[in-house]
């Protein structure tokens, strides 16, 4: 497939779907250094990754379901948020260390961490594997910034789960270009 017609078609995989293999140690060295070609002003790298090995995902996901309160309503959709981290063969967190700067704005430095999951999504594709980009409810909880080991001021950009599936993937509707393109005039 060349990169056009992959463009075109994109898709990710469910991450429930993720199955081995996963990625090498080199392989997913080249992703990672693939996925940090991205558009950064200042080159102030306000980003860097995780890979969660699966000991640390269990671990983690044990002690997120203790921060779910059982009585609340989204427990369960909770609880299943909480689930995928048990799935892929690997989990990759980008974490955003977006700061203030004198020049660069914390928006720009927000956008290059988002560029940085799209580029990983790619990089794995292009190597053969199937993707998805995540976000749960325990990256926005205060509570559980101490349970995924982030610094004063860094955020979760995506956790992207990589590996391999053989569940076809389904298409999603796309907006009409009509509805989402203008031309401003003078």
């Amino acid at each position: 497939m060349d990169l056009l017609d992959h463009l075109r078609a994109r898709r990710s995989s469910l991450s429930l779907t993720l199955e081995e293999p996963g990625p090498s140690a080199p392989q997913l060295a080249d992703m990672l250094t693939i996925a940090a070609r991205v558009p950064d002003h200042g080159k102030l790298e306000p980003w860097r990754f995780e890979l969660w090995e699966p000991e640390a995902r269990k671990r983690m996901h044990g002690e997120l379901v203790a921060l779910i309160d059982s009585k609340a309503e989204d427990a369960a959709k909770l609880r299943g948020g909480t689930d995928k981290l048990l799935h892929a063969p690997s989990l990759v967190a980008v974490i955003s260390q977006a700061r203030a700067h004198e020049k660069i704005p914390e928006w720009e430095q927000t956008l290059s961490a988002g560029a940085v999951c799209l580029n990983l999504l790619h990089a794995a594709n292009a190597q053969g594997f199937e993707a998805q980009w995540l976000t749960a409810w325990y990256i926005y909880d205060e509570r559980a910034a101490s349970v995924l080991s982030l610094e004063d001021g860094e955020r979760i950009a995506g956790l992207i789960h990589i590996g391999s599936t053989s569940v076809a993937k389904t298409e999603r509707p796309r907006p009409a270009l009509d509805t989402i393109f203008s031309i401003r005039e003078a």
